[in-house]
């Protein structure tokens, strides 16, 4: 007959203190570092703790305390490397400040992210760091924040939320490094996003996407600024996998007047854009340039190298960390949010496209 395995019992405060030979409430005083307690009690509690391998209830102490030590974080893809780095800078942050994080992924999914900030405020987090899925769905953002419970933002605004955010002003470098490709020749420059716009893009679109519409609007002021527009046609959205990218990238590529610069919005989507044109077998850059936002390691190893709009995203999600600390600590001097900037490094990816070579004239 199967002998079932015991079930192992916690230890307990009560376990303790009668290892200890001391009172309860002699043992929480020690176990919780307040209140007065001797220098003899508080080695023998602690020394029946680690024979017992006690550990401490969160919750009773969270409940005592009203402090959790702990961060909640929404993001809203961990897939994607961005926010994997951005995870570090904030998990790094809490850690050296003696907080634990509980992280949550929404899949860019505003009905989860509703759900997953309440879950996080019913375990008691101390405060929040939130990337929204959406900058104009943010009612249970707006609560939050008037609640005080302290939170940040990053990545992206929140439309009718005053908290602080710690983000890039994508419109500057997206100017820049369009106005870069108009002058090596290109004027169809495509852009592709996977943010859900439930529609085709057209001029004056609005995005759920701050970023996107940073990005977009400085790509349209480049293009103004040369007495161009930006091509509606080539500004893919709903990107939403590997498989759609590729095909999104077949069609930008195919037809009589097909685009010959692609800007990916982050690292995912570049890789599928990167694998569709080596499967199509067309030449990076002499046939079609490649831009990607972010910046990682493997964009240095392709050939050739990719250019790229590099954001100082570990930095901001340190100073996301520290900010939603200091707000908890009840702090009257918050630090000020930095002003992030993001840098067009170029690399090998970017080219003067057939079309604007001087045989391509002359002919």
């Amino acid at each position: 007959m199967e002998r079932l395995q015991p079930v192992r019992r916690d230890a307990t405060v009560a376990d303790v203190a009668k290892r200890a030979g001391v009172s309860k409430a002699q043992a929480a005083r020690a176990l919780g570092n307040y209140g007065a307690v001797s220098d003899d009690v508080r080695e023998r509690v602690l020394a029946a703790a680690q024979e017992l391998d006690y550990r401490p209830n969160e919750l009773a102490r969270t409940m005592n305390t009203g402090k959790s030590h702990t961060l909640g974080v929404v993001v809203g893809d961990i897939e994607n490397p961005h926010f994997g780095l951005l995870m570090r800078g904030i998990s790094d942050t809490a850690k050296r400040a003696g907080f634990d994080v509980i992280l949550v992924n929404t899949g860019e999914d505003v009905t989860i992210e509703r759900d997953a900030v309440q879950v996080l405020l019913d375990k008691r987090v101390d405060g929040l760091i939130v990337a929204p899925a959406s900058s104009l769905e943010t009612e249970h953002l707006r609560r939050v924040y008037e609640s005080g419970r302290p939170l940040v933002l990053v990545d992206r605004q929140a439309q009718g939320v005053p908290a602080e955010v710690m983000a890039v002003d994508m419109t500057s470098v997206a100017f820049a490094s369009t106005r870069h490709l108009l002058e090596q020749g290109h004027t169809r420059i495509a852009f592709v996003s996977t943010i859900d716009s439930g529609e085709p893009y057209r001029p004056g679109i609005r995005l759920h996407s701050s970023q996107i519409m940073e990005r977009l609007t400085g790509m349209e002021q480049a293009f103004g600024q040369a007495g161009l527009s930006l091509p509606p046609d080539l500004v893919r959205l709903n990107a939403g996998n590997a498989d759609s990218i590729r095909r999104i990238t077949r069609d930008l590529l195919a037809g009589s007047n097909p685009a010959t610069a692609i800007v990916a919005s982050d690292g995912l989507i570049a890789l599928s854009v990167v694998e569709e044109i080596q499967a199509l077998d067309l030449d990076i850059p002499g046939e079609v340039s490649i831009l990607m936002y972010d910046d990682f390691p493997w964009t240095r190893l392709t050939t050739p190298p990719l250019s790229v709009i590099a954001q100082p995203v570990y930095d901001i999600g340190a100073a996301a960390a520290k900010t939603v600390i200091a707000r908890i600590s009840g702090r009257v001097q918050v630090p000020a949010t930095p002003a992030f900037e993001a840098t067009l490094i170029l690399r090998g990816s970017i080219g003067v496209p057939p079309s604007a070579l001087p045989e391509a004239a002359a002919s």
